[in-house]
């Protein structure tokens, strides 16, 4: 059974302002003894309970800095609680950040293998999945030579494939389903619809909210790190959308 919980969960970032200052300014703290370089505090995300049950899709939607990435990496073990408890039961296979990682000076059959290795492949286990990777890419001969020289998109392509060759229990998403251009995207989408029939438990983040429906049963509607609401997805997608409108029109 594949489930994942957060009782009470908090983030909480120390971060130190580094700004610049003047031999003056510096001069001024230390006689009063006050902190050069002050730390301060970023509230990520605060006070989350929220459980995600074996068989459940769910969509994490907000605004930009509303916490919705952040949280996938929570779930992906990135980041550790600084209060309250996480539990996580099954295995997590990620797909957000898909361009970082690669050996720039090693070719892209060489990164397919490394990439699946930090997958939780093993050197028999992704033998048998690399043509099939390599095929997926339409790279060709490309494949043969340092990822350095590839292009943006061409990264993309060799990413995702490596990225969606698994056989997940726990999937974290976040915005790839426009990698891509038109043509790899439709592969893409059917690619992605392939892994969510096999994942157990799927959390997703997008701004694309015609994909939150499609994709997803239940949503969270998170701003500045907090649940605002979690419920149906249709129901919460109405809801944010309706605020959101609101937000607009009371600006204008």
């Amino acid at each position: 059974m594949a489930c994942i919980r957060l009782e009470d969960f908090s983030l909480t970032f120390r971060v130190r302002q580094n700004r610049r200052r003047s031999f003056k300014e510096y001069l001024v703290r230390q006689m009063f003894r006050e902190s050069v370089n002050p730390v301060m505090e970023v509230r990520a995300l605060q006070h989350v309970d929220l459980t995600v049950r074996d068989g459940e899709r769910l969509g994490i939607i907000g605004r930009n800095g509303a916490g919705k990435s952040t949280m996938l990496k929570v779930l992906a073990g990135i980041y550790p609680p600084t209060g309250g408890r996480l539990v996580v039961e099954g295995r997590v296979s990620s797909l957000f950040d898909l361009s970082l990682g690669f050996e720039p000076e090693a070719s892209g059959w060489e990164n397919i293998a490394y990439r699946g290795y930090l997958q939780g492949e093993t050197p028999t286990s992704i033998r048998s999945k690399i043509q099939a990777i390599a095929d997926f890419t339409e790279l060709g001969d490309f494949l043969n030579l340092p990822v350095r020289h590839y292009s943006s998109g061409m990264l993309v392509r060799l990413a995702f494939a490596i990225a969606t060759a698994i056989d997940p229990e726990i999937l974290l998403v976040d915005e790839v389903l426009s990698v891509g251009d038109m043509s790899f995207q439709t592969k893409a989408l059917q690619r992605m619809r392939d892994m969510m029939s096999k994942a157990r438990v799927i959390v997703m983040v997008s701004h694309d909210l015609s994909s939150i429906m499609r994709f997803c049963d239940r949503a969270i509607w998170l701003d500045e790190g907090r649940v605002c609401q979690i419920g149906p997805t249709k129901e919460i997608v109405e809801a944010y959308t309706a605020s959101a409108s609101a937000a607009i029109a009371k600006a204008a």
